[in-house]
């Protein structure tokens, strides 16, 4: 006779951050629509109801991918650089670099999570959509300060430099996808700093 845990049907463990890092990587690579239940299952080597159990549905799954996501070196070196480095300058030339390292690292696929996962699903769609705006907000703050603080010119708009610092770094997610190499991306990065306006 088994055990009175085997008899009851104990569900079997299993690594559950080793099971997230999977999902994570699909939902990456696939995005959210092209990712199945079963593709989930397979790659975390889980039962069906082993899943529901333990993440809920596949948009908490996501929901939990995306968060841990956020937490992870590839996702938070946006916000690691405002605070880390000394000027907004430094700061921005900082993100587009990591970003060309980030986006093409051999370890993870190819691009920003929140870029590449889009989603067809109205409410998923709305939601990967607020966190990408997340940037131009985060961006505009710091730009604020720095003309505050003498770092570009009065006349520059914060607003609009977020923008377009936001709008370079989700096209070179793209351009990791579509095969860019790091080089190419770092070039990108010089260029687009080359845009910041000058003071007098």
């Amino acid at each position: 006779m088994g055990t009175p845990e085997a008899r009851r049907g104990r569900p079997p463990t299993f690594d559950r951050a080793a099971a997230l890092a999977a999902a994570t990587r699909l939902f990456w690579e696939n995005g959210y629509e092209a990712t199945s239940i079963n593709d989930l299952t397979r790659v975390m080597n889980i039962r069906p109801g082993s899943l529901y159990a333990a993440f809920g549905d596949k948009r908490a799954l996501f929901n939990e991918v995306v968060e841990a996501y956020g937490r992870s070196p590839a996702g938070e070196f946006i916000w690691a650089a405002m605070p880390r480095e000394p000027t907004a300058f430094d700061a921005f030339h900082r993100i587009l670099l990591d970003a060309a390292a980030m986006y093409t690292d051999p370890e993870t696929p190819a691009g920003n999570l929140l870029c590449s996962a889009a989603a067809a699903d109205t409410d998923v769609a709305t939601y990967m959509r607020d966190l990408r705006n997340a940037h131009v907000g985060t961006f505009e703050t710091r730009l604020t300060t720095a003309r505050q603080q003498g770092e570009i010119p009065a006349t520059a708009d914060p607003r609009q430099l977020a923008a377009y610092f936001t709008a370079v770094i989700h096209g070179m997610s793209q351009r990791a996808r579509d095969g860019a190499t790091a080089a190419e991306l770092a070039a990108t990065a010089e260029l687009a700093m080359a845009a910041w306006p000058a003071t007098a």
